[in-house]
This record gives structure tokens, C-alpha cells and sequence, in this order.
């Protein structure tokens, strides 16, 4: 069951306000409440999940986006379909593999989803002998709790090392959203333009709009213009343009995946970024936590990419802008090659080329092995 609560954003003064009241998600009362996205800039609302049903649903509807924060609900809605499970006297061995299937096919591309649950369903297998059902919901509990609390320190060390990488003011160019609205925090890609502009290092960001979901237009210029940052919005096919007049010195992107040699899973039109960036001679960099890494493909050319409905593409706010009938193709994400990425910013640091060597090093780092 659900319940919407809704806040009408003000005018823009109302924009400057603190970016801290604006979380992703939260848990609260046995619930998980989620910044329902899809209503985002116009209206704040925050709908209230007590079974795990409608967090599938939310993460499919993209009520809830962004790599980190459809893991950390995963994670919650676990918990929620544990109790239910407790609660209806049934087996949790049974029953909560399946939710956790059922989670996991909601989204594809975007690995933390996978390694959340993954990450969830151990402690499960862990602690199923030695605790009660009971018991076992509270453990589960503190593990999603505990993937949301290091994800705000994740997002905190890749802000840290993104910002280090600027140090003059510099304009940046960013596309879809890698705030707060896609982790449990202040989020990768925009956490370091957040750290970088705080230390006076940050002239302007220019936001692709995203089509054809407009990620960019209604999140990220909505982000940074409550941080007060100075953005400008463009539509995704001026980004060439804003490259050869000069106004860009570097982009910075998100993730949703990451393979061993470095290629990149993110938003459609990433890819044409780093083409672009290459060509005008601009660093492209990829901020992303280490959960955003799948060690077990690799390459690029092994990661699944989702394919949306053509609806998302014939419709513009409502109204219909293409033939009915029409053959569409809507991939959600594209592939940025390894050799096109000048550095990829972790919590562990900014990784350069070689990347299958520091990756590979990262890796056994990530599995407690001795270097």
C-alpha cells in the first residue's frame, strides 16, 4: 500500500533553499518513502511504501532513478517483503528468493541493483540458521540501513577526489542527473561540482536536457539551482556547439555500470559526449562508486541495455509528437569505450589508464585479497 504526500515547489527564490531537505529516499516507521521523480521540478511529493511490490513498481517507473538509490531501495523493499513474509506465517526461505528475483528484474543495466540485493540475500544465507524470522527481518533491516549510511560516505570520498581535479574556476558540462536525486546522498557526478563549487573552482555547469525523459532539465538544473550553482540548459543536440565556442572545459557523467576494462554504462547520449569531448580535445570523467563496478564482464559489449517503451519517445509532456504506429528504438543507456574516459572517480580515488590493470587491482582490493 502507498500513500502520496505532496509539496508544490515555490517560486525560483525558493530554489536556493538548503539541499538537504531533498532526500531520494528515506526509511521511516517500517516504511520506505520515496521523492516520487517523475513529478519533479513542479511538484515535491513523497510516496510511502510499506510493501515491496511498490517499490518494483516505483523503480520501473522511475519514481525512484540513479544506480546507488534503486539499490538502496532494493534493499529496503527487501525488508519489506521479509515482514510480509514473517507476517503471513510463510517461509522465508522459500519466499524471499523469489522477491529478491523479482526486484532484481526490474531494472537491468544499472549494477547496483543486483549487487544490493546480492549483498542483502548473504546476510539472509549468513544469519538463516542462527536467527528467528523475527529476528532476521531486524538484521535485514540494519544491512539496507547500513548500504544507505556508506553510500552517503561513498558519495562524500567522490566528491573529495572529483573535486581535487579542478583547481580553477572551471565550466563543466554534465548530462541526465548523478545528484542526490539518484543516491542516498549528495550523489557522484553532481556531489563533486557541489565540493568543487564550494571551494571557488566552479565557473558554470551547462546541463543537457536528457531526452527523452528530460533527466537533466527537471532534476540536475533543478538541483543545482537550489545549490545556487549557476546552470545553464541546454537540449542534448547543443552539446557539440557548446564544445567548439569554447564555453566547456571538462564533463563530468555518472553510471550505472562499469566493466573491468573501464567501459561504461550511462544514460543514453553519454557515449556522443565522450566522442565529442575527445574531438575538442575536453577531459571526460565518470564518477562513480565501487558498487557501480561489475568485476564479473570484461567489457562494455557484455553489459545489458534496457529498452524502454516507444511511448517515452512519441510523447512530449502529454501530447502525442510522432506518427502512431511508428517504429521506435529507446535504449535507457549506451556504452562509453574505455580509451574515451580520462579519468574514472571512485571512493578510492581518480582511476586513469591502464584501466584493466587498476581495475583488476581494484578488484582484489574489493575482495580483501593481498595486492
Amino acid at each position: 500500500m502507498t500513500a502520496i504526500v505532496a509539496m508544490h515547489c515555490g517560486n525560483s527564490a525558493d530554489l536556493n533553499s538548503d539541499m538537504d531537505t531533498l532526500k531520494s529516499l528515506y526509511w521511516q516507521d517500517d516504511k520506505l518513502i520515496l521523492l516520487d521523480q517523475t513529478r519533479l521540478p513542479l511538484t515535491e511529493a513523497y510516496i510511502e511504501c510499506s510493501d515491496f511490490r511498490r517499490v518494483a513498481d516505483a523503480i520501473r517507473r522511475l519514481e525512484v532513478r540513479g544506480a546507488p538509490a534503486i539499490g538502496a531501495a532494493a534493499a529496503y523493499a527487501l525488508v519489506l517483503g521479509a515482514r510480509e513474509i514473517v507476517q503471513e506465517g510463510q517461509s522465508l526461505a522459500r519466499q524471499l528468493p523469489a522477491i529478491a528475483a523479482e526486484l532484481q528484474n526490474t531494472r537491468p543495466t544499472a549494477v547496483n541493483l543486483s549487487w544490493a540485493i546480492r549483498r542483502m540475500m548473504q546476510v539472509f544465507d549468513q544469519c538463516t540458521q542462527s536467527l528467528s524470522a523475527s529476528d532476521m527481518v531486524t538484521r535485514l533491516a540494519g544491512e539496507a540501513e547500513l548500504i544507505a549510511i556508506e553510500d552517503e560516505a561513498v558519495n562524500t570520498k567522490i566528491a573529495q577526489y572529483g573535486a581535487a581535479l579542478f583547481t580553477k574556476p572551471t565550466t563543466l558540462l554534465t548530462h541526465c542527473n548523478a545528484g542526490a536525486l539518484a543516491t542516498v546522498a549528495v550523489g557522484t557526478a553532481l556531489g563533486v561540482i557541489h565540493q568543487a563549487w564550494l571551494e571557488g573552482h566552479v565557473a558554470g555547469v551547462y546541463a543537457d536536457e536528457t531526452r527523452p525523459l528530460l533527466q537533466g532539465a527537471r532534476l540536475t538544473a533543478f538541483e543545482l539551482s537550489r545549490q545556487g550553482i549557476p546552470v545553464t540548459l541546454i537540449t542534448d543536440n547543443m552539446a557539440a556547439w557548446v564544445m567548439r565556442t569554447g564555453r566547456v572545459q571538462a564533463v563530468i557523467v555518472g553510471a550505472d555500470r562499469i566493466a573491468r576494462n573501464g567501459d561504461a554504462a550511462n544514460k543514453i547520449g553519454t557515449y556522443g559526449l565522450a566522442v565529442l569531448a575527445q574531438a575538442h580535445q575536453i577531459p571526460f570523467y565518470v564518477a562513480a562508486p565501487l558498487s557501480t563496478f561489475d568485476f564479473s564482464i570484461n567489457n562494455g559489449n557484455s553489459i545489458p541495455i534496457e529498452e524502454r517503451h516507444p511511448d517515452e519517445v512519441c510523447f512530449f509532456g502529454g501530447v502525442r509528437t510522432a506518427p502512431k504506429g511508428i517504429n521506435v528504438f529507446n535504449p535507457a543507456f549506451d556504452v562509453t569505450p574505455a580509451g574515451l574516459i580520462t579519468g574514472i572517480i571512485t571512493e578510492s580515488g581518480v582511476l586513469t589508464a591502464p584501466y584493466d590493470t587498476v581495475i583488476a587491482q581494484l578488484n582484489k582490493q574489493h575482495n580483501g585479497e593481498e595486492l
